[in-house]
């Protein structure tokens, strides 16, 4: 692959690229729509990702080529002007990890020429955007010499996503793209962004990621609207209580201050803010204590919540999930991402993988109209340079 890489960057700019680097995708274990409310959330780093080759240039622009987006030729970024332009698309992240960075004092001396490719599918709710962020700033880093940590980079590339692009998204997905190491996942505390290295050891088991194909565009869904029902049912319950999120109260908390709830609404998106919190805090007490059952389990109420108390799941996320629960050698299956469309993962035995697909895929086939996608999920380092 990275051959063939090398040879579509010398065709499509005529030089030989000067730097390979590589930020991967992520998938989350358990603990959905709980970034941004405050609370633990629970992901790894995946093999698929997304690659760019770089060759410095010697004036003020970056050209800029998607073998991912191909119909759109070669892209001209000018140094002078990096506003935010709705019809330049992908490119407008480029300039928001450049703009940023600038603003904090890393200058670019001059642009480069840069050819992106990506194997995480396009809005599958693989976080493609923010291996995209954090490729583009671990790349700037590295070529330019900067001193900046990764965390510092993960911490703009959400900025980019909020800011600059208009998604009121947490900082989960930055910080799995930037900070993972392989064989582990990452117990993260969103509010405070302590977190800890766990290892994974799935031991007989795989996770198999189950692509629904509806393709899922985080800015134009019910994405803005969730976070927006968070804040105001926190403020509601903030007249009661002194707390700063949601995360902050315990189940029995809330069954005790629910009542002030001005909605029924409110109450469900609440309700599964807090109860997905405890779940990824007993989640990771199993994975250390290699009880995987009862992680299943927890698997399993995840995606109920998210399905009935969040309702971001929708026909072909159910359908997925519910007819691998049904499986055989299943031990858990749930929605992964911020929902609308996207991808489920499921814990699966390895001698039961070729199985399910198989059954899953028609049924879902059968049910939705068209066929579903299957990928085995490898755990990876976070984004950085390619010797």
């Amino acid at each position: 692959m990275t051959l063939d890489l090398n040879v579509r960057f010398k065709e499509v700019f005529g030089n030989k690229a000067d730097y390979q680097f590589f930020a991967p995708g992520r998938i989350n274990l358990i603990g959905e729509h709980t970034d941004y409310n405050g609370g633990y959330v629970f992901p790894c780093a995946i093999t698929l990702g997304t690659y760019a080759l770089i060759r410095l240039r010697q004036d003020n622009v970056i050209r800029a080529y998607s073998e991912n987006f191909s119909s759109d030729s070669i892209k001209t970024i000018s140094l002078d002007n990096l506003n935010h332009q709705e019809s330049e698309n992908w490119t407008n992240y480029i300039k928001g990890v450049v703009y940023y960075l600038q603003e904090q004092g890393y200058r670019l001396p001059h642009g480069f020429d840069v050819l992106f490719y990506g194997n995480i599918p396009n809005g599958a709710g693989l976080s493609s955007s923010a291996s995209f962020e954090l490729l583009v700033g671990t790349a700037i880093k590295h070529i330019f010499n900067f001193h900046i940590d990764m965390l510092e980079l993960v911490k703009l590339g959400k900025r980019v996503e909020n800011e600059f692009i208009g998604v009121n998204s947490g900082i989960m997905d930055q910080f799995a793209v930037g900070m993972s190491q392989e064989n582990h996942a990452i117990m993260l505390d969103c509010n405070t962004l302590q977190y800890e290295l766990v290892p994974v050891d799935l031991g007989e088991y795989t996770i198999v990621i189950m692509n629904t194909n509806k393709r899922r565009e985080l800015a134009d869904s019910k994405y803005n609207e969730r976070f927006s029902e968070t804040r105001q049912a926190l403020a509601e319950i903030q007249e009661h209580l002194p707390i700063q999120t949601l995360a902050d109260l315990t189940m029995e908390q809330f069954e005790k201050v629910k009542h002030v709830l001005s909605t029924d609404t409110l109450v469900k998106r609440a309700r599964h803010a807090v109860s997905e919190n405890q779940r990824v805090i007993e989640a990771v007490a199993y994975l250390k204590e290699n009880n995987l059952v009862a992680f299943g389990e927890l698997m399993k109420q995840s995606h109920l919540s998210t399905e009935l108390d969040y309702e971001v799941t929708g026909k072909e996320l159910d359908t997925l999930v519910h007819t691998a629960w049904e499986q055989d050698g299943v031990l858990g299956a749930r929605m992964t991402g911020a929902g609308f469309g996207g991808c489920a993962i499921a814990l699966v035995h390895c001698d039961n993988v070729e199985d399910f697909k198989t059954k899953v895929g028609k049924i879902y086939t059968d049910t939705i109209g068209y066929a579903p996608d299957f990928y085995i999920a490898q755990t990876s380092n976070g984004a950085g340079f390619l010797e």
